[in-house]
């Protein structure tokens, strides 16, 4: 499932199921086929969701560390800030121009 996020403050975001499913879950919101992000929700979203990306960071920096004693490292592709800033810059420019994220499957 895919799904295609929408503001007038920049450009549309589409993001598969899975990751979408992440950040709501770290955003603590249900993961509706189709609602809104409001102007005043922003700021708080943004907030969580930038926390996350700096606690995955840490958390693959130890990784790192651990992964020079002989264990497995973690796949690039998983990487939280890589793959939610489109979504994150997305709600950025939509609080900076007090528009909604709107968005639908």
């Amino acid at each position: 499932m895919i799904y295609q996020f929408r503001s007038k403050a920049g450009p549309d975001v589409i993001m598969l199921a899975d990751l979408t499913k992440r950040i709501f879950d770290i955003l603590g919101r249900p993961l509706d086929p189709r609602g809104i992000l409001t102007v005043e929700q922003l700021p708080n979203l943004i907030t969580a969701l930038e926390t996350a990306i700096l606690k995955d960071l840490e958390e693959r920096a130890k990784v790192n560390e651990d992964s020079e004693n002989g264990a497995e490292k973690p796949k690039l592709a998983d990487r939280l800030g890589q793959r939610a800033y489109p979504f994150l810059e997305l709600m950025k420019q939509a609080r900076s121009k007090d528009e909604p994220v709107m968005w639908g499957v």
